[in-house]
């Protein structure tokens, strides 16, 4: 088996680094009230993504990888419905920046789970 790539060379995980960041700075205006319940909550999410694509790349087999990249995806799509909550409430608005950074992250892990199994990769 080749040696996987370090975290840091996957282009998914430099997306989601990127995601992460954009979040945390859309997330400092909302009300001081949510700054241990919502805020935090798309914040930890939005870690997560990053997390776990980089634990997976670390992980020893291809099985480990994907499995990390799905709970990755998960993280996603929580905090797709984090920001929408917020939006709603009108703590944030969900800009295009983001949803397109948030889109971008998931046509990546799809891709790479795609391709996995499109090489006989489990």
């Amino acid at each position: 088996m080749a040696l996987r790539p370090k975290h840091y060379e996957l282009d998914v995980w430099k997306e989601a680094m990127r995601l992460a960041r954009d979040v945390f700075d859309a997330s400092q205006s909302m009300p001081d009230s949510e700054r241990f319940g919502l805020q935090s909550q798309i914040r930890r999410s939005a870690v997560s993504v990053a997390s776990n694509i980089a634990e997976g790349a670390g992980r020893g087999t291809r099985a480990e990888f994907r499995r990390f990249l799905q709970i990755a995806r998960g993280s996603l799509t929580e905090l797709d419905t984090q920001l929408w909550i917020a939006a709603d409430m009108q703590w944030l608005q969900r800009s295009p920046a983001i949803v397109e950074r948030l889109e971008n992250v998931f046509r990546l892990i799809n891709g790479l789970l795609r391709s996995d199994r499109k090489h006989g990769r489990v």
